[in-house]
C-alpha cells in the first residue's frame, strides 16, 4: 500500500517531484493525493502536461475542475494560502513535500502537522531546529521514524557533500572555495524589472551572468562539521534554463595528482555511490545532463592539481531532476523507517 503524499507549492521542484514519482519508479510507494498551489487548475494542468525543460508528460493529464487526473489517479488541487487551514487530516496525509520555497522554519512547518500531516520534508535548506538535514548517499542513516520535520538540503549540497566527504577522508581538506554556476531561476525577470530588492536580481536573466548570494558554505559547515569554517562560496546565475555546475577548489594535506583524485571519485561512482554520483571523461556540455537523475557527475577531463596540494574539480548536476529524485529517495526511506 502506497503512502499518501501532498505537494505544497507547484513550481519547478514541485512539478519535477510529481513527474519523478511517475517516471522514476516511486509511484508504487508514494501516491500524490493533493497539490496545493495558488494558481488555477487549468494552469496547473497545462504546466503538468507540457514542460519546456523536461518535455511532455508521458501519461495522460486532464482535470475535472477540482482534481488533476493522471493516468486514472485523481489528485485534489487546493488553493490554500494558510498552512494552518490545510485539510491534511481529512485526507489522511502521511507526508507533505514542502516545495513552495516560501518558508524554511519549523514553526510554519508545524502548522502542516497540526493540520493533520504526519511528516513534512523541505525541498530546501531549513532552520537548524529541524529534526535532520539529509543528503541521500551521505547521511540517510540518520532518518528515524519518530522524526516529523526533515530537510533534503539543496541541489548544490546534494552534489558537493558526497564529493567533499570522499576527498576529505582520502586526502584531508584544509580549506576550499566553491563557485556554483547555476541556471536561471524564477526569482529573476526575463527583462530588467522591479522584481527583487537585490538589485542584481532586477536584471534580465537571459542577458547576463549575475552574481547572487549563497549559503552553500553554511550548509557544508552543518553537514560536515569537521570542515566547519574552512569554506567560502560564490554563486552566479547564467542564461540557461536547467543544469548547473559546481567549480570546486580544495587545498589538501596529502600530496596528490589529478589521476589520484579522479580514481577516488571514479571508484565511488562505480561502487558505493553508483546511481548517486557519476564520473565521466567524455567532452560534455551542460545540456547533456538534462534529466540526469544523479546528484552530481564529476567531469574528470577538468580535474587539475597545482603544486601537488591544490585541487580544482568540476561537477555537473541537473538542479531540478537530480534534486527531485534525491528528495523522493529521502521521502521513501524515511516513510519506510521501522518504528522505534
Amino acid at each position: 500500500m502506497a503512502y499518501r503524499v501532498a505537494i505544497n507549492g507547484y513550481g519547478r521542484i514541485g512539478q519535477s517531484v510529481l513527474r519523478a514519482i511517475y517516471e522514476g519508479g516511486y509511484r508504487d510507494q508514494l501516491e500524490v493525493v493533493a497539490i496545493n498551489e495558488l494558481s488555477d487548475i487549468e494552469t496547473v494542468t497545462y504546466l503538468t502536461r507540457y514542460d519546456t525543460t523536461h518535455g511532455r508528460f508521458p501519461l495522460p493529464v486532464e482535470h475535472n475542475g477540482t482534481e488533476l487526473l493522471i493516468n486514472g489517479d485523481a489528485i485534489r488541487v487546493l488553493n490554500q494560502p494558510d498552512a494552518a487551514a490545510m485539510p491534511w487530516d481529512e485526507m489522511d496525509v502521511d507526508l507533505v513535500l514542502e516545495c513552495s520555497g516560501t518558508f524554511s522554519d519549523r514553526k510554519t512547518a508545524q502548522q502542516h502537522l497540526d493540520s493533520g500531516a504526519r511528516k513534512l520534508l523541505f525541498s530546501q535548506p531549513a532552520g537548524v531546529d529541524v529534526d535532520a538535514t539529509i543528503i541521500y548517499g551521505f547521511n540517510q542513516q540518520l532518518l528515524a521514524s519518530d522524526q516529523s520535520i526533515v530537510a533534503a538540503g539543496s541541489c548544490s549540497t546534494n552534489c558537493i557533500v558526497p564529493v567533499l566527504d570522499l576527498l576529505h577522508r582520502e586526502l584531508g581538506i584544509i580549506s576550499g572555495v566553491t563557485t556554483t554556476i547555476h541556471s536561471a531561476m524564477n526569482d529573476q525577470p526575463v527583462i530588467d524589472s522591479y522584481h527583487q530588492t537585490d538589485l542584481r536580481l532586477t536584471r534580465s536573466a537571459m542577458h547576463s551572468i549575475i552574481p547572487v548570494n549563497t549559503g552553500l558554505n553554511k550548509g557544508i559547515d552543518r553537514l560536515l562539521p569537521d570542515l566547519a569554517g574552512r569554506f567560502e562560496s560564490l554563486h552566479v546565475r547564467v542564461p540557461t534554463i536547467n543544469v548547473s555546475l559546481l567549480d570546486i577548489s580544495l587545498n589538501v594535506t596529502q600530496t596528490t595528482s589529478a589521476t589520484q583524485v579522479n580514481q577516488i571519485l571514479r571508484t565511488a561512482a562505480e561502487g558505493p555511490l553508483k546511481g548517486l554520483l557519476g564520473y565521466t571523461e567524455e567532452p560534455h556540455a551542460s545540456v547533456d545532463f538534462n534529466r540526469d537523475s544523479r546528484s552530481g557527475v564529476v567531469d574528470g577531463t577538468q580535474t587539475r592539481v597545482s603544486g601537488d596540494n591544490l585541487i580544482k574539480l568540476m561537477c555537473w548536476f541537473d538542479n531540478e531532476w537530480g534534486f527531485a529524485n534525491r528528495m523522493l529517495d529521502v521521502a521513501q526511506n524515511w516513510l519506510n523507517c521501522k518504528h522505534n
